[in-house]
């Protein structure tokens, strides 16, 4: 009898508890969701904004509420308990206020180092050799490959793509050298105009403009006509340089721009150039090679052995380049 009376008390209470959670439960869901509403009179002042509370998300809450009383109705006790002490742990061991003191949002893009590709580097060949190729694929593949790497070091191989029997890749090249090509015109033209406009003491245009034509011209990608007329600017631009301060010409400029009047065989502006570079680099080799392949492009064998000789009695240590120019001559 006692224990049918303790079991009945157990069973009242446990209903008792069940009903009054899920009265007490449903209104708090009610009171709070109509405090979370968004008053629309007012502007937001946060850059986070708290998460909107839905209509949507208030009915699941009622429904976790129904379904938490139903597990506490079949379960007396035990469910009691256990949702008594899973909330009691949530509040003391895992519910933290979230900082966000330490974040910050910034737009900056971050770098990323993509590893190498060792497929696509294993399968690079010379374009050269490429273009002897009869699998248009691979041809097409590899003209891309160029594209996506360094083009404007990479003009001349290019260039050598427009006679492909493939019109596709013949495509390729031709539209790519077509931009590059225009963009060197726009950057010279541009670049030309502020050296004119510039004051005696500025040079920067100057400096920047002779090693980046330099790096073009040097791969003869341009008609006869133009080549020559850029080469001439090249010329031009040293001597704006040459007039405003000397100093700033180094051996290496001297060197670029004779050279790139060899090409056009502008011998007798080459030969100022090669004059201004010995008597101000007298120790470089570069100052007796130019005049060395000057001679020996223009054939004058008299001049050629004499700046020979002296090469000889100098301390300028000569390379294999210029003692195979030197065998050839003799």
């Amino acid at each position: 009898m006692n224990q049918r009376l303790m079991f009945l008390i157990l069973i009242f209470v446990n209903t008792l508890v069940s009903i009054s959670y899920l009265i007490l439960g449903l209104v708090f869901h009610h009171i709070f969701h109509k405090k979370k509403q968004p008053d629309v009179s007012v502007e937001p002042t946060s850059l986070i904004p708290d998460e909107p509370v839905t209509e949507e998300k208030g009915d699941e809450e009622r429904i976790a509420c129904v379904f938490r009383f139903i597990v506490m109705l079949l379960c007396p006790v035990i469910g009691p308990l256990f949702f008594f002490i899973g909330h009691l742990l949530y509040r003391i061991v895992f519910h933290k206020e979230v900082d966000l003191a330490d974040v910050v949002f910034s737009k900056e893009r971050v770098r990323t180092n993509v590893r190498a590709d060792e497929e696509r580097e294993r399968d690079i060949v010379p374009v050269e050799e490429a273009l002897a190729v009869s699998d248009k694929s691979s041809l097409r593949t590899l003209m891309l490959n160029v594209i996506r790497g360094d083009v404007q070091s990479s003009l001349a191989a290019i260039a050598l793509a427009l006679n492909s029997h493939d019109s596709e890749t013949a495509h390729y090249a031709a539209s790519v050298l077509q931009d590059e090509l225009n963009d060197f015109r726009f950057h010279v033209r541009k670049s030309f105009q502020e050296i004119e406009a510039e004051s005696e003491e500025q040079t920067e245009f100057e400096e920047a403009l002779i090693p980046y034509m330099n790096h073009v011209l040097v791969q003869k990608v341009f008609t006869e006509m133009e080549q020559k007329k850029f080469a001439y600017m090249m010329s031009d631009t040293g001597d704006y340089l040459y007039r405003k301060n000397a100093s700033k010409i180094t051996s290496q400029f001297y060197e670029w721009i004779s050279l790139r009047l060899l090409d056009v065989q502008a011998f007798d502006k080459m030969e100022i150039w090669c004059d201004r570079a010995a008597a101000q680099y007298p120790n470089e080799l570069a100052s007796f090679t130019c005049k060395l392949k000057l001679y020996f492009t223009s054939q004058q064998k008299e001049k050629f052995f004499r700046v020979m000789e002296q090469l000889k009695e100098s301390e300028v240590v000569i390379d294999s380049e210029t003692l195979e120019l030197i065998r050839t001559f003799g």
